[in-house]
């Protein structure tokens, strides 16, 4: 007898579906995923999907920035034994937490006028501010490779192995030049997590960090070099601030 392939559903809340199209981007490897699982509600790739089915496993992209995002993710999170954020967005908030701190019904007013007073718009928050996250991937897009790795780890009862690393390693590891210090570039890459293969600073594209940040990144190391190369502590902050928050870095010359 043929044993019951785990459930897995795929959702998107406020955000550009890249997430889920690179899912879609698997191309031959969507045959051998859907031989070991049962895709029940994945609405980019098939209308019609079972919306109310325990998942075994949830793959959730985007921020929450409406009451309705909110009301759909606290359905997926009662739905399922496990949630994975996947994406910058469902992570840290992504491009639109750059918001924090706002006014909010004034900055939605100011670009929509008296009508977006009625607007079901709220400021972005990561899925881990509203229901409870099991695991999640980084990227803006995640990478193909990280996804069907977590895929076959949470098959086998294993969570997610991803790098601890800066992408800095993996620039060294190609035997790339450091846009930072020999080229004078802002590169976000020793405080962004690994995993991208460096494929930015490969292409001598500095990396603008959209993997978030790197565990306990050694901020007040990066800030003294991106000072040394004249950047003020505020214009440092502002572009770290771009794919989420990070800790707030130290001043120059203060690091461990």
């Amino acid at each position: 007898m043929q044993a019951t392939k785990p459930t897995v559903g795929i959702f998107g809340l406020t955000g550009c579906a890249g997430d889920q199209l690179v899912i879609l981007n698997c191309e031959d490897e969507l045959l051998s995923l859907v031989d070991v699982v049962d895709i029940r509600d994945f609405l980019m790739a098939a209308s019609g999907g079972d919306e109310f089915s325990t998942l075994d496993i949830a793959f959730v992209e985007g921020a929450v920035m409406t009451r309705r995002d909110e009301e759909k993710l606290q359905r997926i999170r009662r739905r399922a034994k496990a949630l994975v954020a996947i994406g910058t967005c469902a992570l840290q908030g992504g491009v639109p937490a750059m918001a924090d701190g706002l006014d909010w019904p004034s900055a939605v007013r100011d670009v929509y006028g008296p009508e977006g007073d009625g607007f079901d718009a709220l400021p972005a928050r990561a899925l881990h501010e509203c229901v409870e996250v099991d695991f999640s991937l980084p990227g803006c897009p995640i990478e193909k490779h990280e996804f069907l790795g977590a895929v076959a780890d949470l098959l086998n009862g294993n969570p997610p192995q991803l790098p601890t690393y800066a992408v800095c390693t993996e620039c060294k590891m190609r035997e790339c030049d450091c846009l930072l210090v020999d080229q004078g570039r802002f590169c976000h890459g020793p405080l962004t997590r690994a995993g991208c293969r460096a494929r930015c600073p490969s292409y001598a594209v500095p990396c603008v960090g959209c993997r978030g940040p790197v565990p306990d990144p050694n901020l007040g190391s990066a800030m003294d070099v991106y000072t040394s190369k004249g950047w003020s502590p505020e214009e440092v902050v502002q572009r770290l601030r771009t794919f989420g928050p990070l800790p707030t870095p130290v001043p120059a010359g203060e690091a461990a």
